[in-house]
């Protein structure tokens, strides 16, 4: 298991960009895939991107492809979540987790999450 912690977030303009960031602590973090997922008021969780253990691999869904982009830094124990061209509806709390692609590992670990506010 490692710990997250998710930073980063704020409040926008519509049309802004914002850098999200999860640490973890522990050796294992190059070991996991990473994902990250929002949570709009009212909504359901949902999937946002992930990255494979080397960074190779970006999966993303589609309304926010080509806007944001999911890299990682192995040597940093980090994972970024670049968000550019954000809209109203990207506003949500936004988390990373360990995953197994875009699936959340179960029992996994989480962060807390971090908030985004984008204005019209």
């Amino acid at each position: 298991q490692v710990q997250l912690v998710e930073s980063g977030g704020g409040s926008v303009q519509a049309g802004g960009s914002l850098r999200l960031s999860c640490a973890a602590s522990g050796r294992t973090f190059s070991r996991y895939d990473m994902g990250w997922f929002r949570q709009a008021p009212g909504k359901e969780r949902e999937f946002v991107a992930a990255i494979s253990t080397g960074g190779n691999g970006r999966t993303y869904t589609d309304s926010i492809k080509g806007r944001f982009s999911i890299t990682r830094d192995n040597a940093k124990n980090t994972v970024y979540l670049e968000m550019n061209s954000l809209k109203p509806e990207d506003t949500a709390v936004y988390y990373c987790a360990t995953t197994n692609g875009r699936t959340p590992i179960r029992g996994g670990s989480w962060g807390r999450g971090t908030q985004v506010t984008v204005s019209s």
